[in-house]
This record gives structure tokens, C-alpha cells and sequence, in this order.
């Protein structure tokens, strides 16, 4: 798993100084640790994070999570039976919004985020290393899961100037000065 994700991370480029600690410091993590995708690495691991736009790319679907009590993308662990690190974005994506026809805009990194994740009963404190990629819905229909308190459409104007979620505004604003989605690809 470490080589792919290297070369991702060596790939992206920032939009800000924010992004580029955060892919500095999941780099060095993702370098240094073998297990970095596993969650048995109790420091912290590599997750992998749908960034979902509307059909017409005005509105990013979010999440309540549950256990974080947060208005987050959706996104989680990786699992051994993933093809790529884009491709547990997408299960991860399907599982929690059940969603089928999600088109992966590119294979490319869209965002980096690496942040605490709070002790919760027997798991300590941790970090995670988010890989974020960009998708697009094919129609607005969602079901919520177990792990969510509920599922919205949100407008991508209001995310861009939340101040209370910096990396979750930083997605918005580069959705805002996207310039359409021509590298669309399928990802099982």
C-alpha cells in the first residue's frame, strides 16, 4: 500500500500552507510506517474520504457522523479486500449513502487532511491521514446508515465560508473554482 500512496502524495499539489503541512505529515507518516493503512497502527492510519458533488456540481453531499457528532464528507477506513486507496473511497461512499452510481471525477488526490481523532471506549486517541478524491452523484437520492445521524445536500457557497470546518470549506472553495469534470472515470 505505501508505494501507491507516495506517489499520490508526491503528486498533489496544495491548495494552501494548511494542505501542504497536512501532506507533508501524511507523507512522512505513510514513509515511515509499513501497517499505515491498518487500524491495528494505534498512532493513527491512513483513511480514505469521498468529496461527492451534486449532478449540477453546486452542492457537496455531508454526512452526520455519528460517533464524531459532525457534519463531515463521507469516508472511513481502508479495508485488505480494496483494490486502491480510490477504490475504498468509493465503498465507503456507497455504504454510507448507498449510492451505486457514483463516478470517481479522477484518480488523482483532491485534498489532504490529517487530524485528531478523540479516544472512544477501548481504541485511544489517534490520527487519521485522510486521502480525499472527488466524485460526482448521478442523481440526488440517498439513504442514510447506521453510521450517520443523516445525510444532506449542502450548497457549496455556504460550505466555502464555514468557518467551523476548515478542511471541509477548503474542499468546497476548490469545488467552486473546479472547471468541470471531463476526466470522469469508473471505479468498482
Amino acid at each position: 500500500m505505501q508505494d501507491p500512496l507516495i506517489t499520490l502524495l508526491l503528486a498533489h499539489q496544495p491548495s494552501d500552507a494548511t494542505e501542504a503541512a497536512h501532506v507533508a505529515n501524511a507523507l512522512n507518516f505513510v514513509r515511515t510506517t509499513a501497517s499505515c493503512g491498518s487500524r491495528a497502527t494505534l498512532t493513527g492510519h491512513v483513511t480514505a474520504s469521498a468529496w461527492i458533488l451534486s449532478p449540477d456540481g453546486k452542492s457537496a453531499l455531508l454526512t452526520h457522523h455519528k460517533k464524531l457528532n459532525r457534519w463531515l464528507q463521507l469516508g472511513g477506513h481502508t479495508e485488505d479486500d480494496d483494490d486502491s486507496i480510490q477504490a475504498a473511497a468509493a465503498r465507503e461512499a456507497r455504504e454510507e449513502s448507498g449510492m451505486t452510481d457514483l463516478q470517481l471525477v479522477s484518480t488523482a488526490l483532491f485534498d489532504v487532511d490529517v487530524h485528531p481523532i478523540p479516544a472512544r471506549g477501548s481504541e485511544p486517541a489517534h490520527y487519521h491521514y485522510d486521502l480525499r478524491f472527488l466524485f460526482q452523484a448521478q442523481h440526488v437520492d440517498f439513504n442514510v446508515s447506521e453510521e450517520s445521524h443523516d445525510l444532506a445536500w449542502v450548497a457549496l457557497a455556504t460550505l466555502a465560508a464555514e468557518d467551523g470546518n476548515v478542511s471541509v470549506a477548503r474542499m468546497a472553495r476548490k469545488s467552486l473554482g473546479a472547471s468541470g469534470f471531463a476526466d470522469v472515470v469508473a471505479v468498482k
